[in-house]
């Protein structure tokens, strides 16, 4: 049926589109980092939430849904491949590069 795009978190589903799609029953997943991206999967649609970029996609109709789990997974993989390097701890190698500064003053 069709796939719509929500430039911001503001920019929402229609009162139309949410009374059509989004009722009922519903099941929530989380992909990406700190589970940041959520996919609330419904009877005949997906609205996937992206809380990183505040981006929305609604995607309506039985094709288009199947596509929704597809999308979550690569926004998840392109913001974990984006994050800084979260490893705080350094190798000897690394520290003994430092000591070879010229600024370095040791003492």
């Amino acid at each position: 049926m069709g796939v719509f795009r929500y430039a911001d978190k503001y920019a929402a589903p229609t009162k139309e589109q949410r009374e059509r799609y989004l009722t009922g029953k519903s099941e929530e997943h989380h992909f990406g980092p700190d589970g940041r991206i959520v996919l609330i999967e419904y009877h005949e649609a997906a609205y996937l939430k992206d809380e990183i970029d505040d981006v929305r996609i609604l995607f309506t109709g039985f094709k288009d849904k199947l596509k929704a789990r597809d999308v979550a997974k690569q926004l998840a993989g392109h913001h974990e491949r984006k994050a800084p390097n979260k490893n705080l701890f350094r190798t000897g190698q690394q520290a003994h590069g430092d000591s070879d500064r010229k600024d370095h003053n040791p003492g």
